[in-house]
């Protein structure tokens, strides 16, 4: 089985490029390698997400299993004045997203290595971004939805990007049974972007 984006330490031989890109008016170089998710280009996924993604000024941001950092360096650069975690279980892909950081100089993030919430244990955030780890298995995608609301300020939200194909609807489903709500706020390229927000009074489901 070939080595998947999501290991903590990819083996593959490094084969390092870079991509330059307009994401949202900005123009912006990413550094990949081998064992990263989408090395050749930024997915479809992500670009349909970025255009969906509401995040104003002086506002907090998590980007969940960040690969090489494209969805977190783009709200950081929507979010003048607040602040963006970055995080990822594959140490190769979060050394990226810190070259990426200083390549698109970035001051206003970070970048942690750790698996899913682990390194924002404590923190919550008005947004978290993710394309997330289909083929980790529906585990993976049920605790990034479970976890979610112990993460997001009242009126916070959960922004995913899901293949129609992949099982975007019954996602889609999971989300409202833990958040209550969930929507489908763009489409395309055979791509959801999926978004549930925080109501207030509501507590995490730890179910």
């Amino acid at each position: 089985m070939p080595e998947q984006y999501f290991a903590r330490r990819p083996s593959s031989r490094r084969r390092p490029e870079a991509i330059s890109v307009v994401l949202r008016g900005q123009a912006l170089t990413f550094l990949t390698d081998a064992g990263v998710f989408s090395r050749k280009e930024v997915d479809r996924g992500s670009e349909l997400l970025l255009k969906a993604l509401e995040v104003g000024p002086c506002e907090l941001v998590l980007d969940l299993g960040c690969g090489y950092g494209v969805l977190g360096i783009v709200s950081a650069r929507l979010s003048e004045g607040g602040r963006v975690i970055l995080t990822d279980v594959n140490e190769r892909a979060a050394a990226l997203a810190r070259r990426n950081l200083e390549a698109n100089r970035i001051g206003n993030a970070e970048v942690r290595i750790g698996d899913l919430y682990n390194p924002v244990a404590g923190l919550s955030f008005d947004h978290i971004v993710c394309n997330p780890p289909i083929r980790a298995g529906r585990a993976v995608v049920d605790r990034i939805l479970r976890e979610a609301p112990a993460h997001l300020h009242e009126g916070g939200r959960l922004w995913l990007v899901v293949r129609t194909k992949q099982g975007a609807d019954a996602i889609r489903a999971r989300m409202r049974a833990v958040f209550g709500n969930a929507e489908v706020v763009k489409r395309g390229s055979g791509y959801k972007v999926l978004r549930a927000t925080k109501e207030l009074g509501k507590e995490a489901d730890r179910g």
